[in-house]
């Protein structure tokens, strides 16, 4: 459950239950990613990455996140609704989102590599789109941050580990 010391319905306290979520993927082998779908200041869906175990490439965070919601109120459409997500959405979550009706976006890390709101493209701020989200990045950035950072690193010593263990093969895995 979320830390008793964050005050309850801030963007803290959503993104301490977000990382909550990121760490059930990382137990099952998933890159930890947890999003959360808040409506009139209670949690109407979550979802956390399960690509590889669902054999989904859609099962991103904030797709099971949104899904979950929509399931709950009744509506695929969730205006009104904040999503918070430990790290900046790919441009298929933030269509996601814009398709949801999501009034509000806050996510933790920056995605350097394929972030669609800030880092590789503003998809948000595009003029065609049918509908508004703001949005607010940096929340518990370091804590968001630092778990997808230990989660890469234990799986990089992983790998070092099972080449080490193959006979013949140096660290490269190439003979």
């Amino acid at each position: 459950m979320t830390s008793s010391s964050t005050p309850k319905n801030t963007d803290e306290h959503w993104m301490e239950r977000a990382l909550e979520l990121a760490a059930m993927a990382a137990s099952k082998g998933e890159v930890p990613v947890g999003a959360v779908v808040v409506l009139d200041g209670r949690e109407v869906g979550a979802g956390f990455n399960a690509p590889i175990t669902g054999c989904d490439p859609t099962a991103h965070a904030e797709i099971r996140a949104l899904r979950d919601a929509a399931s709950r109120v009744g509506n695929y459409r969730l205006s009104g609704a904040t999503l918070y997500v430990t790290l900046e959405p790919c441009t298929m979550c933030v269509g996601a989102v814009v398709h949801s009706r999501v009034s509000r976006l806050v996510y933790g890390a920056i995605e350097p590599k394929a972030g669609a709101v800030e880092s590789t493209r503003r998809t948000l701020d595009e003029p065609h789109l049918n509908w508004n989200v703001s949005s607010a990045g940096g929340v518990l950035q370091d804590r968001c941050s630092q778990m997808l950072s230990d989660f890469f690193s234990a799986r990089r010593k992983e790998i070092r580990q099972r080449r080490k263990a193959i006979p013949g093969k140096g660290i490269s895995g190439k003979e």
